[in-house]
């Protein structure tokens, strides 16, 4: 921990007149650990090597190379760029110091020197770099235990988000891991589509993550529906498809009873309801439940539209066979511009491949949790 350094801090001083050098090693060596240089390279090698000064007491006029050079090399390099360096100068203009300090020394003496203004200064110095030491370190902490708290905060979250989907399960079982598919199918259009100019300015990184958070809870309306029909094995009547229908208004008024209750607003949960509603648009505004067409449609619900129609066309259920995947795909590519964005059908087109994979890896009877998708 900061803090539990050698008592006796390590000074180097530097200065080409050895009667300068001896005079301050006698005034500083009681209290200090000294090491000393002649020259501007001696200087810059011994900084560099242990054990490493705490502080540089750096002449300015040497022959060769002159402290200001000093200074410039010893920032330049990241071993050595923290250390503070006091000029200790018979240079005593006031020009003279305000070209000191501007090229970085932490403060700056003239010569001859008062020793008990020395002493003062560069007690005044280690402190001050000991506290940004120890600053540095609570910082360190800090930001350690505030990625712990979000990190916690996200599993809280996912852990939340994936009961609630097992609850849409529950009702509906012949689903299995059609919320893995659909959540992978979401991050790979997200993915693909961030650099098309419609899309970029909402798919960010930051975006992108909140959509594959959210995507599970596209259906959780459906625990509002009857088992009656839910479960029915075949065909719904109208009246009873009308029923069926009202899930995403469940689903999204659900959502936004939650957010009503958080203290703040919670990002995933704003996309999660607009996927939730609206996922069952249609670009050409034949979809429900509110007949959106076009860039009314939230782009969120968009891509989740292209992701949940897809699964349904390959999943096998008591009143349908499941589909080819090549089949699946002709029908997504025949629905381009009327059903689905143009873009992201596209999208889909591009990475059927990628689907593909996904839907291979999340079979019926796959129990692993949410997988990830390089």
């Amino acid at each position: 921990m900061p803090g539990e350094r050698n008592p006796r801090a390590t000074i180097l001083i530097v200065d080409d007149e050895p009667t300068n050098l001896s005079l301050l090693n006698h005034l500083l060596r009681s209290d200090y650990h000294v090491r000393a240089a002649n020259s501007g390279e001696s200087a810059l090698r011994a900084a560099a090597s242990e054990p490493r000064p705490d502080l540089i007491l750096l002449d300015v006029m040497m022959p060769e190379m002159d402290g200001y050079a000093v200074l410039f090399r010893l920032r330049g390099n990241p071993a050595t760029r923290g250390i503070p360096v006091i000029f200790l100068t018979a240079l005593a203009e006031p020009e003279d110091e305000e070209h000191g300090l501007q090229s970085g020394a932490a403060d700056y003496i003239t010569k001859p020197i008062k020793p008990a203004v020395v002493l003062a200064r560069v007690r005044t110095q280690l402190e001050n770099a000991q506290a940004r030491v120890i600053l540095k370190y609570q910082n360190a902490l800090l930001e350690a235990e505030v990625a712990r708290r979000m990190a916690e905060n996200d599993l809280t979250q996912l852990v939340s988000i994936r009961a609630l989907a097992h609850l849409a399960e529950t009702r509906d079982p012949e689903t299995g891991n059609h919320i893995n598919r659909t959540q992978n199918y979401v991050h790979i259009l997200a993915l693909r589509l961030r650099e098309n100019p419609r899309f970029a300015e909402f798919l960010t990184s930051r975006n992108v993550a909140l959509l594959r958070k959210s995507a599970p809870l596209h259906d959780i309306g459906k625990v509002g529906i009857p088992d009656s029909i839910l479960r029915k094995p075949g065909p719904l009547t109208p009246a009873e498809w009308t029923i069926m229908k009202t899930h995403a208004r469940l689903g999204s008024d659900a959502i936004e009873q939650a957010e009503t209750d958080a203290e703040k607003p919670v990002a995933f949960l704003i996309l999660a309801k607009e996927i939730a509603h609206w996922h069952h648009e249609k670009w050409d505004g034949s979809g429900y439940p509110d007949g959106l067409a076009g860039e009314a449609i939230p782009i969120a619900a968009r891509l989740m539209a292209v992701a949940d129609v897809f699964d349904a066309l390959i999943s096998a259920r008591v009143y349908k066979p499941a589909m080819s995947f090549t089949d699946a795909r002709n029908l997504i590519a025949a629905e381009r511009g009327k059903h689905f964005d143009p873009d992201v059908a596209d999208a889909f087109l591009f990475s059927f491949e990628q689907f593909v994979a996904v839907a291979e890896k999340y079979q019926e009877g796959y129990s692993a949790e949410m997988g990830e998708i390089s």
